[in-house]
């Protein structure tokens, strides 16, 4: 039986977590398949793409910096990528190439082994880049209530303005100035960090400490090295429920999988390998 080859192309790739989660699952199922990771610059993507046809790779992860110019290089959007306006995951449909996006989904079936249904539920989301806009329009299909903070309200604006026109619901945008955000956090259930802030090298930063949180607050960071972030810290030492970064990575790696597979992934073996994997890499 031939093997079939799977991938994660972006720039850079060498730290990802991705090929050591998805072998597990492979291999767990028995499966005759094998991931790598590539590096693909952004003004190689074209290239790659044309590779992943000529040599009938049977699916892709895509990450940054290649989320938004692969659109153009496929052949089909699903649903999930289409509204997004991103692609994170590909899957090769004997020759077709079709785009889907599974960060946000991966983070919302990550909060809904915390705390249910999202229906009702105030959320605050720190960011607007690829990954936040996801996760947005996953929160707001879910039900909850959404503000988006970030530093350029330009970007958050747009991430809003798609929200509604897509949706058809209004989200709430506010600075990453600590007086808006503490009113915010008052009121909120759910805090989640899509930045890069906390993530090595930069792991003593945070833009939320501990007296801007409360006792009822879950705060979610998708950083996952280090997997406790300096937000994660001040968030307990509040008193506040966490969520590390692997929840959603490893949420967002099974619905990959599963789109590729049409198999159930066993996300125990993927969260255990990725453990393993990032224990081997800390100090």
């Amino acid at each position: 039986m031939k093997t079939r080859v799977f991938a994660l192309i972006g720039d850079p790739v060498e730290q990802s977590l991705s090929p050591a989660m998805q072998n597990a699952a492979f291999g767990a199922l028995g499966l005759n398949c094998v991931y790598i990771a590539l590096r693909v610059p952004s003004a190689g993507l074209t290239d790659a793409v044309a590779g992943v046809r000529a040599l009938g790779i049977s699916g892709l992860n895509v990450t940054t910096p290649n989320k938004i110019k692969i659109i153009d290089l496929l052949d089909e959007l699903d649903e999930s990528a289409n509204s997004v306006g991103a692609v994170n995951t590909v899957k090769n449909d004997r020759g077709k190439l079709v785009g889907f996006n599974t960060d946000g989904d991966g983070c919302i079936r990550a909060l809904r082994g915390r705390v249910g249904s999202l229906r009702g539920k105030d959320v605050v989301l720190l960011g607007a880049g690829g990954a936040a806009r996801a996760i947005a329009f996953s929160a707001v299909k879910a039900g909850a209530g959404l503000t988006i903070a970030n530093r350029t309200a330009s970007r958050a604006r747009a991430v809003a303005e798609a929200i509604e026109q897509r949706l058809g619901s209004t989200v709430k945008l506010i600075g990453l100035n600590r007086a808006e955000l503490a009113r915010a956090l008052r009121k909120a259930d759910i805090l989640i960090n899509t930045t890069t802030v906390g993530m090595r090298p930069r792991i003593d930063e945070t833009i939320v400490t501990s007296s801007m949180m409360h006792r009822k607050l879950l705060v979610n960071d998708i950083v996952y090295d280090p997997l406790q972030t300096r937000l994660l810290r001040e968030a307990k030492r509040a008193g506040a429920e966490v969520l590390d970064g692997l929840g959603m990575l490893v949420q967002q790696g099974a619905l990959s999988f599963e789109i590729w597979t049409g198999k159930r992934a066993p996300i125990r073996v993927m969260a255990a390998a990725a453990k393993r994997e990032l224990k081997g890499r800390c100090p």
